[in-house]
């Protein structure tokens, strides 16, 4: 479960306005997939393009917990039988991860690894509200209300990381 946790942590930037938006739980499945979906395609670039070990460490660690938080929430959504609904929650977040990753594929060096975790600090923290003030208060199924919960703490040690190596990059700088 701690997988499930910390995946689902780095996975859900929502578009401004969006936290205020009622959604059902098949929309929240769909919000979640996609969610840990952007922060794997980021975090596999980021992978490969920084030549900083930390940053490289980060990153790894991003597409390997977001990896396995999709496998859990697909055997969720399947076992409660919830076929995970698009929405325009999630189409924004599939869209922004691509404008994210296009972003990055244009940087190098300090400037790539800069945009690449400060990106990370705001997309966690936006993880937090998102669950806080979205999709939990809006999850109607017993289970998904509990697994988000459960997995909260998970988001908050991802955001912390993201926040570390911001602050080792600045000391680099």
């Amino acid at each position: 479960m701690r997988i499930s946790a910390i995946v689902i942590a780095g996975a859900l930037l929502l578009p401004a306005g969006a936290y205020a938006q009622s959604v059902n739980d098949a929309q929240i499945a769909s919000i979640v997939v996609t969610a840990n979906q952007v922060d794997i395609d980021a975090g596999k670039v980021a992978a490969v393009t920084s030549k900083n070990a930390e940053v490289k460490k980060f990153a790894d660690l991003m597409v390997t917990d977001h990896t396995g938080v999709n496998q859990q929430a697909v055997a969720l959504v399947t076992r409660l039988k919830v076929t995970p609904q698009d929405n325009e929650t999630s189409q924004s977040l599939k869209a922004g991860g691509e404008k994210n990753v296009a972003a990055l594929k244009a940087l190098k060096g300090a400037a790539f690894d800069k945009a690449y975790v400060d990106h990370e600090v705001a997309y966690h923290q936006a993880v937090l509200d998102a669950v806080d003030k979205t999709l939990i208060p809006n999850a109607k199924n017993e289970e998904l209300k509990a697994l988000l919960v459960q997995v909260r703490p998970a988001f908050v040690t991802h955001l912390e990381h993201a926040k570390h190596v911001q602050a080792s990059l600045k000391k680099t700088d």
